[in-house]
């Protein structure tokens, strides 16, 4: 019995094959966006490299939000339809999520040379976990225990506001210029990085760019900005067993957060200063989690005999 497992991205698709024991690692691929007019026709150049058994079930983590059997990609033009999917691949199911509701079912499975401690903290197993994706784009996914099983509900917490700031108005008024609705993922991303440089600096250069120099101010402001968005969305959630962050983006900026400015920001939150500074943080490194999650969530859904 054979499943597709799809990790839709804003630039890059990575696609594999999977079954009653999950992700078969062998079959991973990573194809770019750009080269397909759509998402079936990128799935059936997939498999016809591939040539897998007929399929049962297709499960697509999409990086945009999920409306019943449809989506649509917030960093690029694709709009996903389950049907067209299911026709495109012949699979008798097709089940969309968010990428990172994707990523949050995915967190039981990651072997743990794949989850990097970054911050010390006493973590709660009764407590929900919270993944924090950063990319492209930014959003977050909380994990729910509920039995053996993991209940991770969709979210688009990526466009809710940055926290108000008093004293980083000016950076707010400059980021509305693109943005107007101030969304967190309009600093706490690649795209972001480049914003915040370029208003620091007058420089634009890119994610590569800035993380190739290092400038200290650059990435003290955006330790900041990643603390004080992150605590409340940990508080939302009382996320109280762990926050994870996951993304290119997030592998790329983990070895220059400066942690004297985060931990302020973050741990700064009254009488619920001493739980949130409890929150473990823990850095993912495996490119293929989303994937993982898209099995463990099939694996939860559909009985295999």
């Amino acid at each position: 019995m054979t499943d597709l497992l799809v990790d839709l991205g804003g630039t890059h698709c990575r696609v594999g094959l999977g079954d009653e024991t999950g992700l078969l690692p062998e079959t991973v691929a990573s194809l770019r966006n750009a080269d397909f007019p759509d998402l079936s026709s990128l799935l059936q150049s997939y498999l016809t490299a591939q040539r897998p058994a007929p399929l049962h079930a297709l499960c697509a983590g999409v990086a945009g939000p999920v409306r019943g059997d449809a989506a649509q990609l917030t960093n690029h033009a694709w709009h996903i339809e389950a049907k067209a999917l299911a026709q495109a691949t012949g699979a008798d199911t097709v089940h969309l999520l968010n990428d990172l509701q994707a990523q949050g079912y995915a967190l039981d499975t990651l072997a743990p040379g794949t989850l990097t401690p970054l911050r010390p903290g006493t973590p709660d197993p009764k407590g929900a976990r919270l993944v924090l994706g950063l990319g492209t784009g930014c959003n977050v996914a909380v994990a729910h225990r509920l039995g053996k099983s993991l209940f991770v509900p969709p979210a688009e917490s990526g466009h809710t506001p940055l926290p108000d700031c008093p004293d980083l108005r000016p950076l707010y008024d400059a980021l509305r210029g693109d943005h107007p609705h101030l969304p967190v993922e309009a600093a706490l991303s690649g795209p972001g990085l480049t914003r915040l440089h370029h208003w620091l600096t007058g420089e634009t250069l890119t994610p590569q760019q800035i993380i190739a120099a290092n400038p200290p101010d650059t990435f003290a402001l955006f330790s900041r900005l990643l603390g004080e968005a992150a605590a409340p969305l940990c508080l939302h959630h009382m996320a109280t067993d762990g926050l994870f962050l996951i993304g290119g983006m997030a592998r790329a900026i983990s070895p220059h957060i400066i942690w004297e400015v985060f931990t302020p920001a973050f741990t700064a939150r009254g009488p619920y200063t001493g739980i949130v500074a409890n929150i473990p943080i823990t850095l993912i490194t495996d490119d293929t989690a989303a994937l993982r999650g898209c099995a463990q969530y099939l694996s939860q859904t559909i009985h295999y005999p």
